[in-house]
């Protein structure tokens, strides 16, 4: 026998469950959890897209400077100078005298500068030309390597390194080249006196006097938004690379 009957058996027609009130509130609860839960997941994906772009942009700075330095490294090297001199393997050619190892173009606008170098190598030697290979081709070979921002077919800002007529793609959202001639002007030997630009070596004839390269690189902010939030639509890189042949490294 039941001794203390329920509230449903009191009345007939009453039905056991959860008031609305009592649903209203664990709907609620269940929902500020979920709210929770989804702000989680989102700054993770925000966080995890942030580290992967600056990983990009670290990754393209690190190619564009390692290329550019082992060219520009290399300029004027040539085999066996008991044999060979720059002028017997470096003819004219274009804005290049016969002999002259490095030249370039400046422009105030960008996509900037170009910068021009050459060099040549026997085979196997193991000097690397901006395709990213060296001389397998048994014989000495001459290599032209120029430097510039482009813009291609789809709009993207990318550095190219132009390879004897070749163009070699290397890196996107590069949006300005600059360089930098550091110039010997007393003729002290390998010491380094004033930086130029190209139009301003031309004009004082001292493209043989060039020793080291300064290439500040302008790359697209992956992370920039809008103004006034903390980020630059650009960042700056920059290398200072020494000529081998100039400095006697």
């Amino acid at each position: 026998m039941r001794t203390h009957p329920s509230q449903c058996d009191r009345a007939v027609h009453a039905q056991c469950g959860f008031t609305l009130v009592e649903l209203l509130v664990a709907l609620l609860i269940g929902l500020f959890l979920i709210g929770g839960l989804l702000t989680i997941v989102q700054d993770n994906k925000r966080s995890f897209s942030t580290q992967n772009q600056l990983a990009q942009l670290q990754d393209g700075e690190r190619l564009a400077m390692t290329m550019a330095t082992d060219v520009v490294q290399a300029t004027g090297y040539f085999p066996n100078p008991t044999a060979n001199t720059l002028a017997s393997l470096l003819p004219a050619a274009g804005a290049l005298a016969q002999g002259q190892t490095i030249t370039g173009t400046y422009s105030a606008a960008a996509p900037g500068d170009s910068i021009t170098v050459r060099y040549a190598t026997n085979s196997g030697d193991g000097i690397l030309n901006c395709s990213g290979s060296s001389n397998i081709s048994g014989a000495i070979a001459t290599y032209t390597n120029t430097f510039s921002v482009v813009v291609n077919a789809a709009g993207v800002s990318q550095l190219v390194c132009t390879m004897n007529g070749v163009q070699y793609p290397l890196v996107s959202g590069v949006t300005l080249l600059r360089v930098f001639y550091g110039v010997d002007t007393l003729g002290s030997g390998s010491n380094v006196d004033t930086y130029m630009t190209a139009a301003q070596v031309t004009a004082a004839g001292d493209w043989s006097s060039v020793i080291s390269v300064v290439l500040p690189l302008t790359f697209t902010n992956p992370l920039y938004t809008a103004p006034g939030l903390g980020q630059n639509p650009t960042i700056v890189f920059q290398r200072n690379v020494d000529i081998m042949s100039a400095t006697g490294i």
